[in-house]
């Protein structure tokens, strides 16, 4: 296990050096989008130094902007929204005040998304708000791993950023067949490309393990693909529009989550 204090140097060479990369771009959308990371990490990383309180704290603050998107990606309506980020931060506070107790939770959780249909007796759209809040319950409450994870998780999420831009940009100079007609900006070529320059972050912050190679290398591309799904299915390029060059805060973080729920099956 790492300390956010051994990641720092890292993080804070990294920002520099992609600061110079961009600036040399001269690339706008490019500048928009590193300023968004300058003022991002130093506040993410600041949370995690505090421990599992300030890692609760910025997984409560994620989990409630994911599912906000999430439910305008799905259509979903206030009572269902609400229902389900009441949900998500139980099992976040859960991993933090008791720890062991997380399926209870998730469970409980469960069971309050499936009552807003059952009680309404929405027999025309229950099946749908029932499935999206089901499936919105188990993919945002992977963010409770962050707290037991600490440093761990921001080092993968490192990773998982830095691979999927490298395979962003692999794959449209080395092209190839796509990995999935969900994106078709992602290339088996640029996943793989992607995928050794993830492992070679984690190989620099020492976390390297069979378990975090696999959530890099697998979890991360399916991450993405299971976002791509769920904007195609809303006919949505990005999940919000307030994340300065990025989007929504979903699209930066759709390849940790599944790369942290690989993770958490395989450690």
């Amino acid at each position: 296990m790492t300390t956010t204090s051994a990641l720092v140097p890292y993080l804070g060479g990294a920002l520099a050096l992609g600061g110079v990369a961009v600036a040399a771009s001269r690339r706008r959308e490019l500048m928009v989008r590193w300023c968004a990371w300058a003022v991002g990490v130093p506040l993410v990383t600041a949370a995690f130094w505090w421990g599992r309180p300030g890692t609760a704290a910025i997984a409560v603050l994620v989990a409630v902007v994911a599912v906000l998107e999430y439910g305008a990606l799905m259509r979903s309506g206030r009572a269902d929204r609400t229902i389900l980020a009441a949900a998500v931060v139980g099992v976040v506070l859960t991993a933090w005040l008791a720890p062991g107790q997380e399926l209870r939770a998730l469970a409980v959780g469960a069971l309050a998304v499936a009552a807003a249909p059952l009680l309404a007796g929405d027999a025309d759209h229950g099946l749908r708000r029932l499935g999206a809040g089901l499936l919105g319950l188990a993919w945002l409450s992977v963010l409770a791993a962050l707290v037991p994870l600490g440093a761990d998780a921001l080092a993968l999420f490192a990773a998982v950023s830095v691979a999927d831009i490298v395979a962003y940009f692999a794959g449209r100079r080395l092209g190839g067949p796509l990995l999935s007609p969900l994106s078709p900006a992602k290339r088996w070529s640029g996943t793989a490309a992607g995928a050794a320059a993830g492992l070679g972050v984690l190989t620099a912050l020492s976390v390297l393990s069979w378990p975090t190679a696999v959530a890099v290398a697998v979890g991360g591309p399916a991450g993405d693909l299971l976002e791509s799904m769920v904007k195609r299915g809303a006919r949505v390029k990005d999940a919000g529009s307030w994340l300065p060059g990025s989007g929504g805060l979903l699209d930066r973080i759709d390849s940790l989550l599944i790369a942290l729920a690989v993770l958490l099956v395989l450690s």
